[in-house]
């Protein structure tokens, strides 16, 4: 069964860590978000019950 073989599967997983933790995720970090967090307080609405017909 090759995919026992580990030699072939540790390589390519090694790989591509390094390919993800050295150019792909630099570049994804230093991407600005479209709208920055605001330290805006949160309104609260006020909310009515519903008023059943049958009750």
């Amino acid at each position: 069964m090759p995919q026992l073989n580990q030699n072939p599967w540790l390589f390519i997983m090694l790989l591509t860590w390094t390919t993800f933790s050295l150019i792909i995720q630099p570049k994804l970090l230093s991407q600005t978000t479209t709208n920055p967090p605001s330290n805006k307080t949160q309104t609260t609405t006020k909310t009515t019950p519903w008023t059943w017909p049958w009750t």
